[in-house]
């Protein structure tokens, strides 16, 4: 009796809402969410391009940036594409189950996203605090070693989550006033009790952001010991721009997050729903854009490999 009345509560399928109470400027707010669409994927399929073809790109450093690329585009794949569906198309009806793989996909590359930035950290303390051991430590094993554990962590911890949602009796209807299944949007139109959900996932993030964001702090504290103690200017110059890369990256991933989580759990009640949304798909947004431009900018190497690759097709064609 128990099960039936769990699968009778259970919907087939939700309706994602999309950004309520601007559902008119649907269509023009699609146009700058499409266009960082097509530069996330374009830029890191790229950078991707680049660090598999390219020998002089076979380092750690670019490995742990080919996992933020992999991971950046997962990240905004699982999302974008249905709510530029919802804007255009008014495709809005979600499977119950495809809502929890969204769900999952979201939730696990955010959490990774997090792991990669702190692997970079460590990779730049690394570098800088120990130059000449730099090959010797961080070797293809442990990279591979690495980036596998910071991706099982996400899904060891977002698999319960989903459990829970899963278990919920959905008897308040199927409308979710969002543009893709977050995890605490599809648990708000439950009947059931969502403590759970709310402490869990807060656990989750204090857990994932918290040791992550440690963990950079503690690297770029002692980066900034090495860097300050070097003696030529010219030194302490090339070490610290060899991080600016990584912290604007950490600055647009953060950023919106904290934004976006404080807003949640403090803000509902004073900002306008539309803004909540409009800010949580940025958040899923900006990184995935922004971070290819910006080690595109920054460093030299993948700037030298897009020349050069750009100067052979040219040579080519007039020849």
């Amino acid at each position: 009796m128990l099960l039936l009345n769990q699968t009778e509560m259970t919907p087939a399928s939700f309706f994602l809402n999309g950004i309520p109470g601007l559902e008119d400027m649907h269509v023009w707010i699609s146009f700058p969410f499409c266009s960082m669409y097509v530069v996330a994927v374009v830029g890191n399929c790229g950078l991707l391009y680049l660090i598999f073809f390219e020998d002089s790109l076979h380092r750690s450093m670019y490995y742990f940036l080919a996992m933020l690329s992999l991971t950046d585009l997962v990240m905004c794949t699982a999302s974008i594409p249905k709510t530029l569906c919802i804007f255009w198309f008014y495709l809005k009806e979600i499977s119950f189950s495809d809502c929890l793989v969204q769900m999952f996909f979201i939730h696990t590359f955010t959490g990774m996203e997090s792991g990669v930035l702190m692997l970079m950290a460590l990779d730049r303390y690394v570098a800088i605090c120990y130059p000449l051991h730099y090959s010797t430590i961080l070797t293809n094993p442990v990279i591979a070693k690495a980036g596998l554990a910071t991706f099982l962590r996400a899904v060891v911890l977002i698999i319960p989550l989903i459990f829970i949602t899963k278990q919920l009796p959905y008897c308040k209807g199927n409308i979710i006033h969002h543009t893709y299944c977050d995890q605490l949007s599809v648990a708000k139109v439950s009947c059931g009790n969502i403590k759970v959900n709310i402490v869990y996932g807060l656990m989750i993030a204090l857990f994932i952001g918290g040791f992550d964001i440690l963990c950079i702090t503690v690297s770029y504290t002692m980066i900034l010991r090495a860097v300050v103690s070097l003696s030529s200017a010219d030194a302490r110059q090339k070490a610290f721009s060899t991080c600016t890369a990584h912290i604007c990256a950490i600055v647009f991933s953060y950023g919106p997050a904290f934004f976006c989580f404080f807003l949640n759990r403090f803000g509902s009640h004073v900002i306008h729903p539309s803004c909540l949304i409009i800010v949580a798909n940025i958040y899923l947004l900006l990184p995935p854009t922004m971070n290819p431009v910006v080690y595109g900018v920054k460093t030299k190497q993948i700037r030298d490999c897009v020349v050069r690759i750009f100067l052979g097709s040219k040579d080519e064609k007039h020849s």
